[in-house]
């Protein structure tokens, strides 16, 4: 049976969602404390996540990105917000899919179904869905490794969080502000000189497996990472 993690603050919305899949057998567990969504979500180990974006304390854009900095469990959002920017900071976020309402639940089942079936059924991809790779680097992501050609390094948290976001977003520079935010957690806050360390340090690790120069500063805008693994 899959299972899906239902946030959603509109409890009307919630328990109709909930009755309606349940009766093609997904088993839907619903948010019980909206400030503990990652702890609930690592408990759950949901197969999917319907994710609206207006939460209390944080909005589910900020969720999203928590999620993904663990985990590549597909997620779509279901959102009274139609415009297009809202859409593509959903995508832009790490959602998979955006759903406006009101919705046809018919719609929200094909949906559910169609990533389920990409992601764990016939049309799933060979490679492992806990391996991000580019040509030859390999970020293991339950190990929290990087490797390239037999080489590997050991990441810290932080140094993960990092290189995934780099990995995920290749040739696009990302801001300190996106950067720190996807390291701040709700107990620890992230100052700048700690992404300037830990900006080092995923360097360094990268350099002790071969691959050199690959993150670079983009002087008033951020950082970005490139392919030069390849060229050499």
């Amino acid at each position: 049976m899959k299972k899906i993690y239902l946030i959603e603050d509109d409890k009307k919305i919630a328990d109709l969602l909930k009755d309606y899949l349940e009766k093609y057998e997904y088993d839907i567990q619903l948010v019980q404390e909206f400030d503990r969504i990652v702890e609930e979500f690592q408990a759950f180990e949901p197969h999917l996540i319907l994710l609206d974006i207006n939460l209390p304390s944080y909005d589910g854009f900020y969720w999203c990105r928590k999620i993904r900095s663990i985990s590549n469990c597909p997620i779509i959002f279901i959102s009274a917000r139609d415009s297009g920017m809202d859409q593509v900071m959903a995508i832009e976020n790490g959602g998979d899919d955006y759903i406006t309402k009101p919705f046809n639940f018919d719609v929200v089942q094909a949906k559910i179904k169609g990533i389920m079936r990409r992601i764990y059924g016939e049309y799933a991809s060979s490679t492992p869905i806990d391996l991000l790779e580019i040509r030859d680097l390999s970020l293991h992501l339950t190990a929290m490794e990087v490797s390239l050609n037999g080489h590997k390094a050991i990441l810290t948290k932080n140094e993960f969080i990092l290189l995934k976001a780099f990995m995920e977003n290749l040739n696009h520079v990302l801001s300190r502000t996106f950067l720190l935010e996807m390291l701040w957690d709700d107990e620890h806050f992230v100052d700048d000189n700690t992404l300037s360390v830990n900006i080092t340090r995923v360097r360094k690790k990268l350099e002790d497996i071969g691959v050199h120069q690959s993150i670079q500063t983009v002087r008033g805008a951020g950082y970005k990472m490139i392919d030069t693994w390849s060229e050499q």
